[in-house]
């Protein structure tokens, strides 16, 4: 909802022409055929909502499909030097204020040639244009910070807790944490927590953290084996994942095979 505009840019071409010539060169983003139809951007429900009153033909009519295939044949943005603004804006119902120019952004949002953003085209070889949209990169950055923020309140919280700390370091490490300090652990965990701060956040959260710990400290023990992402005791598969092993684990019919390899961790430290 609200005022918003972006702009398409191009990938300048390579090569030692000057800049006044490739300031005139044209190029456009053209139609491509998926699956035998030409690139829609808009659902056939959409379609028959916006096209309808572009399009010389009513949904109802007869002809209404190959009319709305000839727009989409024909779509075609001409993008010059300095790119080609979209009013992508929305009115307070969530409808679009600028139809044409939103269906031409629904439309290269699904294009093969088009990055939803410059790193993205230069990844892509394919890719020969790319959005440029300021509120969507200001949304993406301040998520980023909200992100960093609730890990760094996550992260504050575990550091009253040291037996946490290794628990979560010897999850999202995958590393054993017996042979560090304390301080160690802080340092690197600080470390990881800003690398993966979603990932962070999920196991320092985790109802069944202790469980998990448990699990992964058993096999560096060598109680359990782990092949592939299957959890074995002797010749029982505990689980096919670490989740599964848990559920598997907690459920109280087998509380005496729990019992035994958490008798059996205690005598490994002895």
């Amino acid at each position: 909802m609200g005022k918003r505009k972006i702009v398409i840019l191009r990938k300048e071409p390579t090569g030692f022409l000057p800049k006044s010539v490739r300031a005139e060169s044209r190029m456009y983003i053209s139609s491509v055929y998926m699956n035998r139809q030409p690139l829609k951007g808009v659902t056939a429900e959409e379609s028959k909502k916006y096209l309808n009153g572009i399009l010389d033909v009513g949904p109802e009519h007869v002809d209404w499909p190959k009319h709305e295939k000839l727009y989409w044949t024909n779509m075609s943005i001409m993008v010059p030097f300095g790119g080609v603004e979209l009013n992508i804006s929305t009115s307070t119902d969530g409808e679009p204020e600028d139809i044409e120019d939103w269906l031409r952004y629904k439309w290269i949002l699904k294009h093969p040639h088009v990055g939803l953003n410059k790193e993205e085209m230069i990844g892509d070889i394919k890719k020969r244009f790319f959005i440029q949209d300021t509120q969507r990169d200001l949304r993406q950055a301040n998520n980023k910070i909200q992100l960093l923020k609730d890990a760094d309140k996550e992260f504050i919280k575990l550091s009253d807790n040291k037996s946490d700390m290794r628990r979560v370091y010897r999850l999202l490490a995958n590393d054993n944490p017996d042979r560090l300090t304390d301080l160690e652990i802080e340092n690197r965990l600080y470390s990881l927590k800003s690398d993966k701060p979603s990932r962070f956040i999920r196991i320092s959260q985790d109802k069944h953290l202790k469980m998990k710990s448990e699990i992964e400290e058993m096999i560096s023990a060598e109680i359990l084996r782990k092949i592939g992402n299957q959890i074995i005791y002797q010749d029982d598969i505990l689980g096919d994942t670490l989740r599964d092993t848990v559920i598997h684990l907690s459920d109280k019919k087998n509380s005496g095979k729990l019992t035994t390899l958490r008798a059996k961790l205690k005598e490994a430290y002895i």
